[in-house]
C-alpha cells in the first residue's frame, strides 16, 4: 500500500482508493458523536446559505456548524461535540457546515472510498482501511487543518496503524491535541463561547461498532455509519 499523509484543505492530490478525512478539534468528534447518539445522516454543504436553503426546503432537518468557530444565526447546533453528545438525536438529519472539515470532505472526494474521523474513532477506521485494502492500494490520509498539531497527530497515528511502520501510544496522542494551538481558545476563560468540554470529546476514544462513510444519499454528500 501507499499511504501520505496530507496537511489541508485545498490541497491537489491524486486519485486514490481510499481517503481518511480527519478533524479532530471539531467537526468529525461532533460527527461521530451525533451518529453515536442516533442521527441518520449528516449532509455537508460548503456554506451557510448552502445549509439555510437546505433547511428551508426541510424544516426537519437540523442544521450544525460554524463560522470561525462560533454558532450561526439561524443554525440549530453548533460545532460542538459536548453538544451533539447531550442532545437527542435519534433519527435525525444534520446539514453540517465547516471551515476545514467539511470543506476537507467536500474536496477530497475524489476516492473510491471516502472516510471521515477525528480521534475518537481514528483507530478503528485505521484498523478497517488496513483490512480492506489491497496490496496496491493508494490511501490518502489527510489531516484537514492546515496548520497546528491535533489532526496531524491523529494522521500521523492512523498511519502507524495501517502502515505498521510505528506504533504511537495513545496518552503522547491526546497530549498533542489537547495541548494543540487549536485546543488552546477552549481554555482561555475570556473567550466562554468556546465550551472546554469540547476538548474532552476530543482527545478520548469513543468506542463505537461502526466508522464513518461519505456517500451519495439522495444526490448530496452525506456521512453515513459503516457497520463493522
Amino acid at each position: 500500500m501507499q499511504v501520505s499523509i496530507v496537511q489541508g484543505y485545498d490541497k491537489k492530490i491524486n486519485k486514490a482508493e481510499t481517503n481518511i478525512v480527519i478533524d479532530v478539534i471539531r467537526a468529525f468528534t461532533v460527527a461521530h458523536y451525533a451518529l453515536s447518539g442516533g442521527a441518520e445522516k449528516i449532509i455537508m454543504v460548503k456554506t451557510v446559505q448552502e445549509a439555510l436553503d437546505l433547511k428551508k426546503a426541510n424544516p426537519q432537518y437540523l442544521a450544525a456548524g460554524e463560522v470561525k468557530g462560533l454558532p450561526v444565526e439561524g443554525f440549530d447546533m453548533g460545532n460542538s461535540p459536548a453538544e451533539a453528545a447531550e442532545k437527542d438525536l435519534e433519527g435525525e438529519t444534520l446539514i453540517l457546515k465547516t471551515t476545514n472539515g467539511v470543506t476537507a470532505a467536500l474536496n477530497y472526494m475524489n476516492a473510491d472510498s471516502v472516510y471521515v474521523t477525528g480521534y475518537s474513532n481514528a483507530g478503528k477506521t485505521a484498523d478497517y482501511v488496513k483490512k480492506s485494502s489491497g496490496k496496491g492500494d493508494r490511501i490518502n490520509i489527510i489531516a484537514s487543518h492546515p496548520e497546528g498539531d491535533d489532526d496531524f497527530a491523529c494522521a500521523q497515528y492512523m498511519h502507524g496503524i495501517i502502515t505498521g511502520a510505528k506504533k504511537f501510544r495513545l496518552q503522547e496522542i491526546e497530549r498533542r491535541i489537547m495541548e494543540s494551538e487549536a485546543a488552546m481558545k477552549f481554555y482561555d476563560k475570556s473567550k466562554p463561547e468556546f465550551n472546554e468540554d469540547d476538548i474532552s470529546y476530543c482527545s478520548q476514544v469513543n468506542e463505537t461498532d461502526f466508522i464513518m462513510e461519505v456517500k451519495e444519499v439522495n444526490g448530496l454528500p452525506a456521512i453515513v455509519r459503516l457497520s463493522i
